[in-house]
């Protein structure tokens, strides 16, 4: 079983910037397209951007396309969500996982808090 462990979040300002990282234990993680969720407080969990396992395709939720960014980097067994010109309703815990219907055991998260 794959092991993914979310860290990068934190508190900013509207308007700020946060990169997250999603370490995979496994080089399988590399044969599979991947994505960002989020769950905010009372709220279900929720997908907010996907990439092709090669990182050529990707694709965003509507209310963060323009201002997120997924990559991966295979070789690191390690996916990014670069999130620019943040706002408070981003705040939520962000999980990564297998982008299709099956997943692998969710990790802890990481949170990030937006401020007004």
């Amino acid at each position: 079983q794959v092991q993914l462990v979310e860290s990068g979040g934190g508190s900013v300002q509207a308007g700020g910037s946060l990169r997250l990282s999603c370490a995979a234990s496994e080089r399988t993680f590399s044969g599979y397209d991947m994505g960002w969720f989020r769950q905010a407080p009372g709220k279900e969990r929720e997908f907010v951007a996907r990439i092709s396992w090669s990182g050529r395709n990707t694709y965003y939720a509507d209310s963060v396309k323009g201002r997120f960014t997924i990559s991966r980097d295979n070789a690191k067994n390690t996916l990014y969500l670069q999130m620019n010109s943040l706002k408070p309703e981003d705040t939520a815990v962000y999980y990564c996982n297998i982008a299709g219907g099956s997943k692998w055991s969710w990790g802890q998260g990481t949170q990030v808090t937006v401020s007004p």
